[in-house]
């Protein structure tokens, strides 16, 4: 079944990317996922985008890449006929998101209890830079900040470049994708016992959980990790990355079999009869001596050249692409990883990022554009059994956009 979470409803109370990330990853899966967004100008990252047309139009690619398959109603959840409305509207959905800092939506009366106390089986998801509970609960996070707060960039770049970040929001798609994950686990848990959840996700609790390599490198290893820039986490001889003719080039040469074929490939049989290799583990710097004569070899011919030269012979590589080449790559058409969808208000069709695995089949499913601000305001108060007058007088008073 390609939509597994089809007829799940989820009120989608967050803003900017990690909280809207964890509603597009239940979208995909067929969720019907309601935006619920701030009337006085929606999600911020309508805005993020430096075309001034797309900003017009509350379209920025900020907010597109990660909110397809949504609806939107514009609420003011600071006054009490938009907090009466958001409540009616949680009661008529198994999952409700939220992503304001610790106590927010507490004061505001649409805290967990608050909600659970009308739907008690509702799946009600938190998400915060450091949770709801310890002693940096409450501080306000960006995903650079907790990128640095969490090691991520103690163990990035080099030691003469210093601490640097990774290139995209990282931890902010990692606390996206752990939250979806956990909603997925806990309707299947409702399922079983009729009951509801809370779920408290923490952006350095989630960027920790994928780091278990470094974090036990000292917690076990006694080692505290180093920053190995593009140097393999392995430490073998036989890997890294090397300039080429042309492009740059990944290579993988963990175990002595790809270590043989990749040497025969290049030409460098020869480095196989050094006796160190046999335990290069304990022989670091080996890596050191070889680089000189893998880099002339590599800078003979172009990394795709080299991609297929040592792929044919199962040596472990690839070309280090630019986002544009690997948005050309045939596999990645074939893989279904990203979906085109055509945007009304743009006039045009775009490309947007797809589930990350296939789920019968499908790598998610793209079935309707990201929303324009409030578009569905109207559908989805009516859905909550109010009348067109009551709408209307909602309207009337600013509450809803």
């Amino acid at each position: 079944m390609s939509q597994p979470l089809l007829g799940i409803r989820v009120l989608d109370a967050t803003h900017v990317l990690a909280g809207p990330f964890a509603g597009y990853q239940l979208a995909l899966l067929g969720a019907d996922v309601i935006r619920v967004e701030n009337p006085a100008g929606g999600d911020v990252a309508r805005m993020g985008d430096p075309d001034p047309a797309r900003r017009a139009k509350g379209m920025g690619y900020g907010f597109l890449g990660q909110n397809a398959n949504k609806r939107s109603i514009a609420l003011d959840l600071k006054s009490p006929e938009g907090q009466a409305a958001f409540k009616r509207l949680a009661a008529t959905c198994d999952v409700v998101i939220e992503n304001f800092r610790p106590g927010k939506m507490q004061a505001l009366g649409l805290g967990a209890d608050d909600i659970r106390a009308l739907r008690p089986d509702v799946i009600y998801c938190s998400i915060t830079g450091f949770g709801q509970q310890g002693p940096l609960t409450g501080r306000p996070a960006y995903d650079h900040i907790v990128q640095g707060m969490s090691g991520i960039m103690a163990v990035t770049g080099t030691e003469e470049s210093g601490p640097v970040r990774a290139g995209f929001p990282l931890v902010d798609y990692l606390a996206g994708q752990m939250a979806a994950f956990a909603i997925c686990a806990a309707l299947y848990r409702r399922a079983v016992t009729g009951e509801g959840e809370v779920i408290d996700c923490s952006m350095l609790d989630s960027a920790l959980s994928v780091m278990g390599p470094v974090v036990s490198e000292w917690s076990i290893g006694g080692q505290k990790p180093r920053r190995p820039g593009n140097k393999p986490y392995s430490g073998s001889p036989f890997s890294g990355c090397f300039d080429t003719a042309e492009g740059m080039i990944v290579v993988v040469g963990n175990t002595m079999a790809q270590a043989e074929r990749l040497c025969r490939v290049l030409g460098l049989d020869h480095l196989l009869d050094d006796p160190r290799v046999n335990d290069w583990r304990a022989h670091p710097e080996l890596a050191d001596e070889m680089r000189g004569l893998f880099e002339a070899a590599f800078a003979t011919r172009s990394a795709l050249d080299w991609e297929e030269a040592l792929n044919a012979v199962s040596v472990p590589c690839g070309k280090v692409r630019d986002i544009p080449e690997v948005l050309a790559e045939p596999h990645v058409t074939a893989r279904d990883a990203l979906h085109e969808v055509f945007v009304p208000a743009l006039g045009q069709a775009i490309r947007v990022p797809g589930l990350g695995v296939r789920v019968g089949g499908e790598n998610g499913r793209v079935t309707a554009p990201p929303p324009l601000m409030s578009e569905h305001a109207d559908a989805v108060l009516a859905e909550a059994g109010y009348a067109p007058a009551e709408i209307a007088a909602l309207r009337a008073a600013g509450t809803v956009l």
